[in-house]
């Protein structure tokens, strides 16, 4: 059985926040309602259901595949992991906080 990534799913990105997880779950189920489509339906309430509780937000970040993702978040939630390359990026990343 493959994991669907719920962010996909949803067509966010996974810093979103919960307000924009949210409508994106809105628009999503009117795009697939369950009378049309039950399938996609159900793996668009799957994916929201997962991702509307922020400590398992958190907790999908802390376990991710990217091994940058936890310092990314603290550092600054909406930078993509690949900006801080190198030691020195890292310190200069955290020194502007």
């Amino acid at each position: 059985m493959t994991t669907v990534d719920p962010y996909h799913v949803l067509g966010i990105e996974p810093d979103a926040s919960g307000e924009e997880i949210r409508s994106a779950y809105l628009r999503k189920i009117h795009e697939h309602p369950p009378e049309r489509d039950a399938e996609s339906f159900e793996r668009v309430r799957d994916a929201y259901a997962e991702l509307r509780d922020p400590r398992e937000r958190t907790r999908r970040r802390l376990f991710s595949s990217d091994p940058l993702a936890p310092l990314v978040h603290l550092l600054d939630g909406r930078t993509p992991a690949r900006r801080f390359v190198g030691p020195k990026a890292w310190l200069s990343a955290l020194n502007e906080k």
